[in-house]
């Protein structure tokens, strides 16, 4: 374990004083419900998964994040600062930067999901990532979250990000954008509808369905799912899936096997 946590400390540019932090911070809900089933119900181990580290995290990547785009960029008005936090803190974005630093090859899992091949699902990695921000933040302070961030979070996407804010791209607006293109197309209109809600009430997780709306007024087809943590995030994501489908699938209008994977996945 010393020396898993080794290589990790490395990638995140960290040695960590309670090395007790990351491990936690590694710690799938799975494998401490694991652990209490084998050594019997105890209020310690149950608080040994990493849930409150990614709540945590989340909060001060928002921070960092926003500290550095407002200091960086003085010509964005708050909309820009918004849109392009949105961007760099998605769940998307941050699977991609866990990647970049192999983080499911350290995850803790229980037997039966290792096997299930959760440690290489885009919600588990932006969820640890989040967790290990979170435990950087308590080791450390701000200022190895800052120095990660900037390496790995930021990097080349902010000004990327900031090429598409020149162009007049609908950067982060995915419902708009989608809007607009089946308007072109003469297709109908998207329809939002909460499919499901789950997660106590400070870490709701919401479920939507984005579907066409004919001329005749009835939604057709769902063209996309998505979640998030409010439902305007969720929609966001459903629209953001629906416009990449229409974009890379010959079989876009037709989706209800793809969406029905999507939906086992987010809910697993």
């Amino acid at each position: 374990m010393e020396a898993v946590l080794t290589e990790l400390e490395a990638a995140l540019g960290h040695g960590f004083a309670k090395a007790e932090l990351l491990v936690c911070a590694l710690t799938h809900r799975s494998l401490a419900n694991q652990q209490i089933q084998a050594i019997g119900v105890d209020a310690t181990a149950a608080a040994m998964d990493n849930e409150r580290l990614e709540f945590l995290g989340d909060a001060v990547l928002g921070l960092v994040v926003g500290e550095a785009l407002f200091l960086s960029h003085p010509e964005w008005q708050e909309g820009e600062l918004t849109r392009v936090r949105a961007q760099l803190v998605s769940r998307q974005h941050m699977a991609k930067v866990a990647k970049a630093i192999s983080l499911g090859d350290h995850l803790r899992l229980s037997r039966g999901e290792d096997r299930s091949g959760l440690r290489r699902k885009s919600t588990v990695l932006s969820n640890t990532m989040e967790a290990v921000i979170g435990a950087l933040f308590l080791d450390g302070g701000l200022d190895p979250v800052r120095a990660f961030a900037f390496r790995y979070v930021m990097g080349d996407a902010v000004e990327q990000l900031a090429e598409q804010l020149r162009s007049g791209a609908a950067l982060g607006n995915y419902k708009s954008a989608l809007q607009e293109r089946l308007q072109a197309e003469r297709s109908g209109a998207p329809v939002y509808r909460v499919k499901s809600e789950s997660g106590p009430d400070h870490r709701k997780r919401f479920l939507v369905e984005v579907r066409l709306k004919t001329a005749e007024g009835e939604p057709g087809k769902a063209l996309a799912r998505g979640t998030g943590t409010t439902k305007k995030i969720a929609e966001q994501d459903a629209a953001r899936r629906a416009l990449s489908r229409l974009t890379n699938s010959t079989t876009a209008w037709n989706a209800d096997a793809e969406i029905a994977h999507e939906e086992k996945e987010e809910t697993e």
